[in-house]
């Protein structure tokens, strides 16, 4: 048995419909069982999904206020009024600023941009940068990917006498700033068809309304801010991504090209993990640890050398955003185990001084990954007395919610169910602790501390082809609501499996089922190959890909997460060095040793099959150290029960199996010898009596004991003497007779059987009692 590390939550799609589905479509039936289990049910929708039939951006008009937006930039631009874009300082906010600035700059208009500072301003628009922008002679400010929450700062601009067009997608509260224009894809008032547009998305119909037309060359980056912000990657966002990832891959920006040139991309594979990993975290560096300047300037630069100098300087921003994670990461993971224990803590509130406000984020992120748990990291300055921390959950766990009920003490906190943002007192924290933990014990279980995992569906491997694979990547780009499609293949064989990889931390796998064969790779998973018995039958969850090498194209599982459901045997007979292997067995194992005592109060010494039959195994790792005198003992120690495995070590001091059971005709010629002489010394020429007649002495010895139990000698210091007139018996009534043909079976069963045999018989022991009663009793 082996667990799997997360839950699987299969979907179910009827393998007819799929198959119907994929014929109407024109698609593999792969490809057509992800699209039903996506809710996509109809022809055209898949059509569209697929193949972008019929799809075209949403005229921008729709959203409200537009008009009026338009109209004031308009109206700036015939009187050569200065206009400030107001941006963010993350990926969304920078390529937000960069699309809104071009198409102002296209339109005409004199317009420059204001990212603030994370550290000495905060999130969002602010009163002393709008003073400032009044007084450097700005008649009109327009807001990206923020501004909707900016209620005072909007008061603020109206008595300057400063104009101000909100243009953001986060959650509009309860009041709307007083502003000249806010446009919103979820404005309360509004009707816009598509409500999760990212802030680029929205600065993008902007610029859409201000060209008339939909602006192409900007695609590139809205697609960078679009999937570096997790927004769903359905509707409109879908064909923003699409679109700008083809763009990208074209795209001669300066910026972009340059880029590439730092990271080693090659710009025409560009894709969504491109931008997710490569792209979007070097632009959010920049924002992280100082001012986002250099992130929106190459973006926006048209010079080639100056956007190779930017390109370096955002990356080695990156790096060092990437050392300063690990560092914390290590001491928030080494603060977690020592002083907040998971098993205690059903969330996790760590704090350290001089930690950096602009990466906790990813550092509570990278808790919850390991220890899947909400967690929230904190940033303590004890000058100003102030925690400033972020907060990343699991499902099940509403962060929004929770923290909501401890206002009193947070003065400022925002987000939504699975992320959030906060400050409070350091006087503060341990009770906020306190808080958390209650109100997780309250509404959590404990299997809402294992993640799940959800599955497409179930994959036959003749159904695996390349050219099935290439039909998936067509829902491309992956994203939020949109992820990459994961399939499980239940019950295979395997037919190779090894550690691959300097450290021997990864896995190479290849599974077989209806004598199809597919090979697996699993990064991180090499410990697998010590946990999984060669003969399991195991499931197995991955995402598909297409392995290119020597022009050779194979399918190919990426995978996740393994499990196998029988209890499986591992062979470590054949005088393996116990010491090799042992240390080895994960955790939970149970040691058992039927033949001697030991002084390690780790092994369990069994002297009866009562004592076997209390054993508690079930969901354990059993190590069988030795054989037990009959086979009744381990019966009772296995019956009905569930181990996780069985390593088989089954050592003996002295083996019957091959020191052969004297035949009767041999009983019968050494009594009738025995006779003839009346005594005989077997110390003295009991082994010229075994050489004579080509036995062993330990024969001799083992026939003189049994005629000593049955009463047809006397045994004395080696001699024996025939007991005249003794009653007739038969050999299996000899106690050493039975034990040594007890040991013969019993070797023959469990020490010298085959592997394949071996696990039959411990399966049929297993068998629950009530079930399987017949059988054991055999």
């Amino acid at each position: 048995m082996l667990k799997p590390k997360m839950r699987w939550s299969l979907k179910e799609v009827d393998r007819t419909k799929s198959e119907a589905f994929a014929e109407e479509v024109g698609t593999s039936p792969l490809a057509a069982s992800l699209l039903l289990g996506r809710g996509i049910t109809e022809k055209e929708e898949a059509r569209a999904f697929l193949f972008d039939e019929g799809v075209t951006f949403h005229d921008p008009f729709l959203l409200k206020d537009m008009d009026k937006a338009i109209g004031r930039i308009r109206q700036a631009r015939e009187q050569e009024e200065a206009v400030l874009v107001f941006g963010d300082y993350d990926a969304d906010g920078v390529s937000s600023t960069s699309v809104l600035l071009t198409a102002l700059r296209d339109y005409g208009v004199l317009a420059d941009y204001y990212i603030p500072n994370r550290f000495t301003e905060g999130y969002g628009p602010n009163e002393p940068a709008f003073r400032h922008a009044k007084e450097s002679g700005f008649g009109l400010i327009i807001t990206v990917d923020t501004g909707i929450s900016g209620v005072h700062e909007a008061q603020v601009a109206k008595e300057i006498g400063i104009d101000l067009i909100i243009t953001d997608h986060h959650e509009p509260g309860p009041e709307l700033p007083e502003a000249l224009a806010i446009i919103h894809p979820k404005h309360p008032d509004g009707t816009y068809p598509f409500g999760y547009l990212a802030g680029v998305g929205v600065a993008l119909k902007v610029a859409h309304a201000l060209y008339g037309k939909v602006p192409e060359h900007l695609l590139d980056l809205a697609a960078i801010g679009t999937i570096a912000d997790l927004v769903p990657l359905n509707g409109e966002n879908r064909l923003i991504a699409k679109k700008g990832i083809s763009a990208l891959r074209q795209s001669e920006r300066p910026g972009i090209v340059a880029l590439c040139k730092q990271t080693g991309t090659e710009q025409s594979s560009i894709n969504e993990e491109t931008v997710g990993f490569m792209i979007g975290p070097r632009i959010n560096a920049a924002g992280r640890l100082d001012d986002a300047g250099p992130a929106a300037e190459l973006m926006l630069t048209e010079d080639a050398e100056e956007a190779m100098m930017l390109a370096e300087e955002i990356d080695a921003l990156n790096k060092q955003r990437q050392t300063i994670v690990n560092e914390m990461a290590k001491e928030a993971i080494e603060m977690v185990n020592q002083d907040y224990p998971p098993d205690q803590y059903p969330v996790i509130i760590v704090g350290k001084e001089g930690w950096n406000p602009g990466v906790v984020g990813i550092v509570a992120s990278r808790l919850t990954d390991t220890f899947y748990r909400p967690a929230i990291v904190l940033g303590l300055d004890s000058e100003k007395g102030i925690a400033k921390g972020s907060a990343r959950s699991i499902k099940g766990f509403d962060l929004f919610k929770s923290l909501s009920t401890c206002r009193d003490i947070l003065p400022h906190f925002g987000g939504h169910p699975m992320a959030a943002g906060m400050t409070l007192s350091i006087d503060n924290v341990d009770e906020l602790r306190r808080r958390m933990v209650d109100i997780a014990n309250d509404t959590l279980t404990a299997e809402d501390f294992t993640p799940i995992i959800q599955v497409d569906g179930e994959a036959s491997v003749s159904d695996i082809t390349v050219q099935g694979i290439e039909e998936l990547n067509k829902l491309a780009p992956f994203g939020m609501n949109n992820p990459k499609p994961l399939f499980v293949i239940q019950d295979a064989k395997i037919t190779s499996m090894k550690k691959i990889g300097a450290n021997q931390a990864h896995l190479k796998a290849a599974f077989e089922k209806d004598g199809q064969t597919i090979d697996g790779i699993g990064f991180g998973m090499g410990d697998y190959a010590d946990q999984i018995a060669k003969t399991s039958d195991v499931s197995v969850i991955g995402e598909l890909s297409i392995n290119e090498w020597n022009n050779m194209r194979r399918p190919q599982l990426m995978l996740r997460d393994m499990r196998v459901d029988e209890c499986q045997l591992f062979d470590m007979r054949g005088g393996k060095n116990l010491s090799s292997w042992y240390k080895d067995v994960p955790d939970g194992k149970v040691v058992i040793s039927f033949g001697r005592e030991s002084a390690d109060p780790a092994i369990v010494f069994v002297k009866t099959e009562q004592e076997a039959k209390n054993i508690v195994i079930d969901e354990k790792n059993v190590i069988l150290l030795d054989l037990p005198e009959n086979e009744q003992m381990i019966k009772s120690l296995l019956a009905g029960k569930s181990p996780a495995r069985i390593y088989a070590h089954f050592s003996t001091q002295e083996s019957h199996f091959f020191s052969a059971m004297p035949t009767r005709d041999q009983f019968k010629w050494y009594y009738g010898f025995l006779l003839k002489r009346g005594s005989f010394n077997v110390k003295q020429h009991g082994e010229l009596l075994a050489k004579k007649q080509g036995w062993s002495y330990q024969a001799i010895q083992f026939m003189s004991k049994v005629f000593y139990e049955l009463g047809f000698v006397t045994l004395n210091d080696g001699k024996i003497e025939v007991q005249k007139g003794a009653d007739k018996r038969d050999l299996s009534e000899s106690p050493a007779y039975i034990r040594k043909q007890t040991q013969f079976d019993l070797e023959q069963k469990l020490l010298y059987s085959s592997y394949r045999e071996l696990k039959e018989i411990l399966d049929r022991w297993m068998k629950k009692p009530d079930a399987h009663r017949e059988e054991l009793l055999k």
